[in-house]
């Protein structure tokens, strides 16, 4: 059966507190209910009060995944600036506390805060999800352990989390630092089987490691409830233009893999152990590292090797009809990703935190309106 190709995007947002830029939690105000009245299950709250997020409906293609996420945007702008916010789309807030940040009251949040403790209440951080409908479960996970590969160069991308708590962490995306001291976090392990990844979840479930599959947060992951497979290694980009270029290029990789499955050319594949090296060097360096090109035993620029993987999906992105959101990521690697722009205008504003804010308040609205 071929699968859907089908896209789902949800993003995660901070809400700022306008005059001192500083995150600000949204409960207190009417907008997770509006949000909710024009949006219907479009829109939820996440662990922390100053989060929302937003999720697209199942998309046929990329351009109605383009149309329907630019309308979430526009609208949770306009929302939060009804209730004296500003909405800011960033992988993490570049000098808020997460120790003032108060959790969502839910109680799906306090199990995972009485759960993880410190590690929870510290993960104040923002990310996007790219779901594929793959609908045959044995085709997802060997979608899952072929696509392993690409996440390092899709965190590169999408990188835009150099500040933390004030500082400039050094790395283009400390999201990722961040996240994965949660458990069952990073790239997984490759499964044999549906029946393998069934059975380890059945075992961790049995075990009270996990009441559900909901709590596997890796980077990528078959989801345990939509039959889809799930991106989660990228932090949420300044831009949605940006979003939907990665969301197609995720698309593409699906189709080049699974039609390279069927006609018995599985993309080669490599140890966790070695991809989780290329993954340090994009948290590291983004755009501007060298990652291992396995096949060849060295290291290549990190540009010159996304130029690489767009030759290879360039094959299907016209049955996808994603040529040009995928050509978009040219642009990126042009203009940097949102770290390297949060980085340029820290420094050409001497250092002030608060000027990168409002960069990145205004790069979320671009093109929107």
């Amino acid at each position: 059966m071929r699968p859907s190709f089908s896209i789902g995007i949800e993003e995660e947002y901070q809400t700022i507190d306008p005059e001192s830029r500083d995150l600000r939690s949204h409960i207190k105000t009417e907008l997770l209910a509006k949000g909710k009245m024009r949006l219907e299950e479009r829109v939820k709250a996440e662990m922390h009060q100053s989060v929302v997020e937003v999720g697209t409906r199942i998309c046929s293609n990329i351009e109605n995944a383009r149309e329907d996420l630019y309308d979430l945007r526009r609208q949770m702008i306009h929302l939060a600036e009804e209730h004296g916010l500003t909405l800011v789309a960033g992988a993490t807030h570049p000098f808020a506390d997460w120790r003032t940040q108060d959790i969502y009251p839910d109680e799906r949040y306090a199990r995972v805060v009485e759960d993880l403790q410190m590690v929870a209440r510290a993960n104040l951080i923002f990310g996007l999800h790219v779901h594929i409908g793959i609908e045959d479960r044995e085709a997802a996970i060997r979608l899952m352990n072929a696509l392993r590969y690409f996440l390092p160069h899709l965190l590169a991308l999408s990188s835009n989390s150099p500040f933390w708590l004030g500082s400039n962490t050094g790395l283009k995306s400390y999201r990722a630092k961040v996240f994965d001291k949660f458990p069952r976090t990073n790239i997984p392990d490759a499964f044999v089987s549906w029946n393998e990844f069934e059975s380890f979840c059945n075992l961790l479930i049995k075990t009270n490691c996990m009441d559900n599959a909901k709590k596997i947060w890796w980077d990528i992951r078959p989801h345990p409830f939509f039959n889809t497979v799930e991106v989660r290694i990228c932090d949420i980009p300044l831009r949605a233009e940006e979003t939907i270029a990665i969301a197609a290029l995720i698309q593409a990789t699906a189709c080049k893999l699974c039609k390279l499955h069927a006609i018995n050319q599985d993309y080669r594949q490599y140890s966790r152990a070695l991809l989780m090296e290329n993954k340090w060097r994009a948290v590291r360096y983004g755009l501007d590292g060298k990652l291992i090109d396995f096949g060849l035993e060295e290291e290549v620029d990190e540009r010159a090797l996304i130029r690489e993987y767009l030759d290879f999906v360039d094959d299907v992105v016209d049955e996808l009809g994603s040529r040009e959101a995928v050509a978009s990521i040219n642009r990126i690697l042009e203009t940097g990703s949102g770290a390297d722009r949060q980085l340029k205008v820290h420094a050409e504003n001497g250092g002030d935190l608060r000027a990168v804010v409002d960069y990145m308040a205004a790069e979320t609205r671009a093109g929107l309106f």
